[in-house]
């Protein structure tokens, strides 16, 4: 299928943003932006769930229970993320590297199925890894799953009302192109979020 001309800067922007996002987590170099390539350590479990302040949510041990304010760890497995019923603490809770690569990977595995799998799978069903390399993989797995979602949107599907029918967002009532946009948005700042948790990880005093 040939690739809508407005899909195609939305997808170049999504991999750009994927391919960035990796880099800075898996190493060993990542380009700078200026066409310099800096070192780049793997991200590591101490960092993955280092909590920055005091109160952070982010992903645990189940049998730990959740974080502060939160209420429950959202997920199966041995660990989940921390989360609470609507309406969510105010101020909302500063978040791990872990929570934000989990909460990432999980939305786009999630709208994936939701376009075009089984549109069966939830949050409570979602496995969040308890390690650094586990929760790497698991992004690359769900951006990939959704990238193969794109590529089956045609320019119909595109206005097409509740094309993803992903339960935890607007999309049963959003043009899948406004989905589409607003998924690139999610990984740009989370993306940069957890880029900046890693300069303040290398940067803590010793």
């Amino acid at each position: 299928m040939t690739l809508p001309p407005r899909l195609t800067p939305l997808l170049a922007q999504f991999d750009f943003a994927c391919e960035r996002l990796l880099a800075r987590l898996a190493g060993p170099v990542m380009d700078s932006g200026n066409g310099v390539d800096i070192r780049v350590p793997p991200l590591g479990d101490e960092e993955y769930r280092w909590e920055p302040v005091p109160g952070c949510w982010s992903v645990r041990r189940r049998g730990d229970g959740p974080g502060p304010r939160a209420t429950v760890l959202t997920g199966a497995g041995d660990w989940g993320r921390d989360s609470a019923d609507s309406p969510h603490p105010s101020p909302p809770p500063f978040t791990t590297v872990a929570w934000r690569l989990s909460h990432l990977s999980e939305l786009l595995a999630l709208r994936a199925d939701h376009t075009c799998g089984g549109r069966s799978l939830t949050r409570d069903g979602y496995r969040t890894p308890g390690d650094a390399a586990g929760a790497v993989a698991a992004f690359e797995t769900a951006s990939a799953a959704w990238r193969d979602a794109l590529l089956t949107a045609d320019d119909v599907a595109l206005d097409t009302v509740g094309y993803s029918t992903y339960p935890n967002g607007s999309d049963p009532e959003e043009p899948f192109v406004d989905i589409v946009w607003w998924v690139n948005q999610e990984v740009l700042h989370h993306g940069a979020e957890i880029a900046l948790l890693r300069d303040l990880y290398r940067a803590r005093p010793s």
